[in-house]
């Protein structure tokens, strides 16, 4: 209320009024406006009404002896005043403030979780699954160059450039060989694109566009080259399915909406984030069974015993134990095990398996990081 101060029966006292928003005190009129019920604050830039049955007091923890006041409606404002008699103009100066309903609070504040994991854990992952059968194979393949680029940096970070990609001739020629034995015949939406890191770590993974990538520690830790064969055959499974590109675009939008509540996660940080969980990344039990089958038929068309798979995962298991190296990059459910027993299931009784390279072959492409 503003304007021109009504005729009132007590002359304007003096105190401080403190509005809730900054440290700064203000000396004020206190004017009563009994008739109306109001107590009237006037000042610099000061234009305060109070209803006087909403005026309460607080304890002056100050020991100034003097009223400190407060209004039921605007709780972090504060009036001082030395005026003691004031105390009888306001009838309600004793009766608490209504307590903040903390379970109402709770309930909303569930209710706030329980919306972000909807988006997160079910509108984000509909959205990218519908939203990745629209985007076009050049965006996709841009996307997979940009992430492979971030990968590199976030594996060599002492490097301008990353992690090396490894080209020796004859290893490059290897997998080209390879990797015309796998693909002849299989109905991919985009072509592949393999590159070797010279990085120790034993894993293999596919990103978007068509991107398959297999560290040099892999390669040195397979027994065979039918056991690299059947790690390529799994991920083209997962090219098949444009796995990478659904679990890019749900972990870029889960991102996305946690940083809007948490903070800014947009930027260099996201996308070197989003690299990491293409590392490591841990798909659906659906998503992994649709894989280890499209290699089980990728595999015996091109001659090589869909048995291969199990055998890879059997080494890499009693190397390195069901949740590290190699093993924790496929480990899903169903478990490790069953995994391997239906590898070795889906080869037919007297399958004639053909050597996926020469052993010359299978040398050079062990070698490829070598230079």
């Amino acid at each position: 209320m503003s304007g021109i101060i009504p005729a009132v029966p007590r002359e304007a006292r003096q105190g401080v009024f403190f509005d809730g928003e900054s440290a700064a005190a203000h000396e004020v009129r206190i004017v009563l406006d009994e008739g109306a019920g109001l107590l009237l604050l006037r000042g610099e830039g000061i234009d305060v009404t109070w209803k006087l049955d909403e005026v309460r007091l607080v304890p002056d923890q100050a020991g100034q002896g003097g009223l400190v006041l407060r209004s039921a409606t605007a709780p972090m404002q504060r009036l001082f005043t030395a005026h003691r008699d004031l105390a009888e103009s306001f009838p309600a100066r004793h009766r608490p403030v209504k307590q903040v309903d903390r379970g109402r609070i709770l309930r909303w504040a569930l209710a706030a979780v329980a919306s972000v994991a909807l988006i997160v854990f079910v509108l984000v992952p509909t959205m990218a699954d519908q939203l990745a059968r629209f985007i076009p194979p050049e965006g996709e393949k841009a996307l997979g160059d940009a992430t492979l680029g971030q990968i590199r940096g976030a594996l060599n970070e002492n490097s301008s450039i990353g992690v090396r990609v490894c080209r020796d001739p004859e290893g490059v020629r290897a997998f080209d060989a390879m990797t015309e034995r796998l693909a002849a015949g299989v109905d991919l939406p985009v072509d592949l694109t393999v590159t070797v890191l010279d990085h120790p770590m034993v894993n293999a993974f596919a990103l978007p566009g068509g991107h398959i990538v297999f560290m040099r520690g892999l390669l040195k830790e397979a027994g065979t080259a039918e056991e690299v064969a059947a790690v390529f055959a799994h991920e083209m499974g997962h090219v098949a399915s444009r796995d990478p590109t659904r679990h890019a675009l749900r972990s870029a939008g889960s991102i996305g909406v946690l940083g809007l509540i948490f903070g800014d996660f947009a930027g260099g940080a996201l996308v070197l984030f989003l690299a990491e969980q293409l590392i490591e990344a841990k798909y659906s039990q659906g998503a992994e069974s649709d894989a280890d089958v499209f290699a089980y038929s990728v595999l015996a068309k091109a001659g090589v015993a869909p048995s291969a798979l199990g055998a890879m995962f059997e080494r890499f298991r009693a190397k390195s134990g069901d949740a590290e190296g190699l093993a924790a990059h496929f480990l899903s459910h169903p478990a490790l095990g069953d995994r391997i027993e239906a590898a070795r299931v889906a080869t037919p009784k007297g399958f004639a398996a053909r050597p996926i390279l020469s052993e010359a072959e299978w040398v050079a492409l062990k070698g490829i990081c070598a230079r």
